[in-house]
């Protein structure tokens, strides 16, 4: 493999974690939770949370993943009555979900730096070089391009597959990704839970499908227009 390959390789990994990342980012807001609680299908809580007591406490816990703020945070938070919001099990889980949170924020902006330095680079490189450097970083946007296109389709149709027709296929990935970043079943939560309550299953099947759709957006404009 030349140097010119490898560059261009470097670039189609560092596209899907860009992609992902600029998905994750505009999901960590309040605009989503406006658009999601609104949506007509969104399931009521049994437990009596209305659309607006979600949209009261859920920016809480949003914003708790994106601040310097510590658990307490959320901790201090109470209902009307005094009972506090979360209870030791969901605070803990939410420590743990700001950590994987600002690690994968952390790789985002490294892979943008990383992304705008190799493009800098490849137009500034030796004259006798430049062209070929400049070539190899586009044809190294446009595989990134096909690969995240080939990683969102894939994670689409895994969601619109367990909200059409099989709910089983969404929870055996959402079991495997949680498995994938938290140990045992600290991720696990009675429906009664605060946690569960904000943000039942379709939140999330809507955020990975949401995601998903982003980043398709951002890979085919790349494969199509680095072409």
């Amino acid at each position: 493999m030349n140097k010119f390959t490898a560059l261009s390789w470097l670039v189609a990994l560092l596209i899907p974690l860009a992609l992902i990342g600029l998905g994750l980012r505009l999901l960590l807001s309040n605009t989503f939770l406006q658009i999601e609680y609104n949506m007509p299908y969104f399931p009521a809580d049994e437990y009596g949370f209305t659309k607006e007591d979600r949209l009261r406490w859920a920016p809480y816990a949003v914003e708790y993943l994106v601040n310097n703020a510590d658990i307490s945070y959320l901790g201090d938070l109470k209902f009307d009555d005094g009972s506090p919001l979360y209870n030791e099990r969901e605070l803990s889980h939410m420590e743990d979900v700001k950590h994987v949170t600002n690690s994968a924020l952390n790789v985002w902006y490294t892979a943008l730096a990383s992304l705008l330095a190799l493009g800098i680079w490849s137009r500034l490189g030796r004259f006798d070089y430049a062209q070929h450097w400049e070539q190899a970083y586009r044809q190294g946007l446009m595989r990134g391009g096909w690969l995240m296109v080939g990683l969102a389709v894939v994670i689409g149709l895994v969601v619109v597959v367990g909200i059409a027709f099989n709910q089983n296929v969404f929870w055996s990935f959402f079991t495997g990704f949680h498995q994938l970043f938290f140990e045992g079943d600290t991720w696990l939560f009675l429906y009664s839970d605060t946690l569960i309550r904000l943000f039942p299953i379709r939140f999330w099947q809507d955020a990975f499908l949401i995601a998903a759709v982003i980043a398709l957006g951002g890979g085919v404009t790349l494969a199509l227009k680095m072409k």
